[in-house]
C-alpha cells in the first residue's frame, strides 16, 4: 500500500475526521491552484481545527441549558437605555473575570431583561471557550436539597465546582425555608473565590432577608457574592407588560 492509499486509514486512526473528509477534495484544488505542500497542509490543519471548534460550542451550549435566542444581537438596548451598554459588551467579550472567580448580579423588577442579559453574556463566554450552566435558582435549590437528604451534596458541589460559571436565575423566588436556603448558602460560599456566577434578582440586596431567613446568613451570602462582582441596575417597565399595552 502506498502512503496515499494509506492516508484515509492514518487520518481515521488519528482521529481526523474533517481532514478524512476533505483531502481529496482540498488536493485537488491544491494541484489546481498550485499550492505549496506547506499550504495545502495547513488548510486541512485549519478545516479540522473550525470543525472542532464548532463542534465543542455546540457541545458546550447543549451542556448549558441556556434557554434558546437570548443573544446579545437579538437584546433591543434601546428599550432599556438604564443599562450600561458598554458594560455588558466588556463582561461578554471578556473570559478574565471568570477566570479570577468574580461574580455579576443583574438587578430589575420583572420582564425587563435581566435573564436575556444574563444569558447573552453566557452565550458569548461559551465562543471564547468557556463552560456555563444556567439554572432557576428555585430549581437548583430544590436539586441542592435533595442531594443534601442523599448525603450527596459534596459531591454534587463538587461537580458544580467545575463549571466555571453559573447562572442563577430569579434568586427571589427561592423560599424563606432554613433548608433551603442553607443549601444555597452553601453553594455560593464553596464557589466564593473558586468559581463564578451570575444571579439576576428582582429584590435589591437590602431586601435578600425575604430569601435567608437567618440576617447573618443574608449578610455573610451578600457579602461573598459582592466582593468581586459586577452590578448591573437595570429600570423601567417590562416588556411583557409594553407590548402587551401595544397589541390593545
Amino acid at each position: 500500500m502506498s502512503q496515499v492509499e494509506s492516508l484515509p486509514l492514518l487520518l481515521k486512526q488519528l482521529g481526523l475526521s474533517s481532514m478524512l473528509d476533505q483531502w481529496e477534495l482540498l488536493q485537488e484544488q491544491a494541484i489546481n491552484g498550485q499550492w505549496s505542500h506547506g499550504a495545502y497542509l495547513a488548510k486541512l490543519a485549519e478545516l479540522e481545527a473550525n470543525t472542532r471548534y464548532q463542534k465543542r460550542i455546540a457541545r458546550h451550549i447543549k451542556e448549558s441549558k441556556l434557554p434558546p435566542g437570548k443573544s446579545l444581537a437579538q437584546f433591543d438596548f434601546n428599550l432599556t437605555p438604564s443599562i450600561n451598554q458598554q458594560q455588558v459588551i466588556a463582561l461578554a467579550d471578556n473570559i478574565s473575570w471568570v477566570r479570577e472567580a468574580n461574580n455579576c448580579v443583574i438587578f430589575g423588577p420583572s420582564g425587563v431583561g435581566k435573564t436575556h442579559i444574563a444569558c447573552a453574556i453566557a452565550y458569548r463566554l461559551i465562543e471564547l471557550g468557556l463552560r456555563c450552566q444556567f439554572y432557576s435558582t428555585t430549581a437548583l435549590v430544590q436539586k441542592l436539597q435533595q442531594a443534601r437528604l442523599e448525603y450527596r451534596l459534596p459531591e454534587l458541589l463538587a461537580r458544580l465546582g467545575k463549571i466555571p460559571l453559573l447562572i442563577l436565575d430569579d434568586i427571589g423566588y427561592v423560599k424563606k425555608d432554613q433548608l433551603e436556603t442553607s443549601v444555597l448558602f452553601d453553594l455560593i460560599a464553596d464557589r466564593y473565590e473558586s468559581s463564578s456566577i451570575i444571579i439576576t434578582a428582582n429584590q435589591p440586596f437590602s431586601e435578600w432577608d425575604n430569601i435567608f431567613p437567618d440576617s447573618m446568613m443574608a449578610v455573610a451570602a451578600i457579602d461573598r457574592i459582592i466582593h468581586h462582582a459586577s452590578i448591573i441596575n437595570i429600570k423601567g417597565e417590562s416588556f411583557r407588560k409594553t407590548h402587551s399595552s401595544i397589541k390593545h
